[in-house]
């Protein structure tokens, strides 16, 4: 799914804590129904010039933590941003201590250029790229390939590893019976 930030602002600049809180609810109306499977929820920046810091952390950053809380299958990721955009996303991030995926967006629907902004603690930094670099994996597997590089006895630190990035927003989670898995937000980050 697709929002175009552009369609919600009304205009290039993007600012304002107001105005961050009117694009959050305009947000959250237009994701709707719930995907079965996790899936992006790409907020497109194309055209937007200038956001402030209060304006993303009224939309952006509390959309990404309303759709982490509630469980949602769909995980917010920033496209199409400028440099610009990006200082001030990652000044949110720095001092909130998380993390968001951003990206190029095509129009044809193509992903490139996926990246962090922010930073996550040395463990689930590991476990982020091992999960890329793996194209998925379960805590089992982690602890199995890794467990003892990483000096890790059990499972249980690998799946907290896990589900602490899902809830960041950073892997998607799926659910087979009692068995999660885990996978990117994109294939083409392998």
């Amino acid at each position: 799914m697709i929002i175009r930030m552009k369609d919600l602002v009304g205009k290039d600049i993007f600012a304002g804590a107001v105005n961050g809180k009117t694009v959050f609810a305009r947000c959250v109306s237009r994701t709707g129904d719930e995907p079965h499977q996790p899936a992006a929820l790409f907020l497109d920046f194309a055209d937007i010039e200038v956001a402030t810091a209060s304006a993303l952390r009224e939309s952006v950053v509390a959309l990404k933590a309303y759709k982490r809380s509630i469980g949602s299958n769909l995980y917010p990721v920033l496209s199409n941003i400028n440099d610009s955009i990006k200082d001030e996303v990652q000044v949110l991030m720095d001092a909130r201590n998380d993390a968001i995926v951003a990206c190029n967006l095509a129009s044809n629907g193509g992903v490139s250029n996926v990246r962090l902004i922010g930073d996550l603690d040395p463990k689930q930094a590991i476990t982020f790229e091992h999960v890329i670099r793996l194209n998925g994996a379960d805590a089992g597997s982690l602890m199995k390939k890794f467990g003892e590089e990483e000096k890790t006895t059990s499972t249980t630190a690998w799946n907290n590893r896990l589900v602490g990035l899902v809830q960041r927003g950073l892997l998607r989670e799926f659910t087979n019976g009692r068995s999660k898995y885990y996978r990117p937000l994109f294939e083409e980050a392998t």
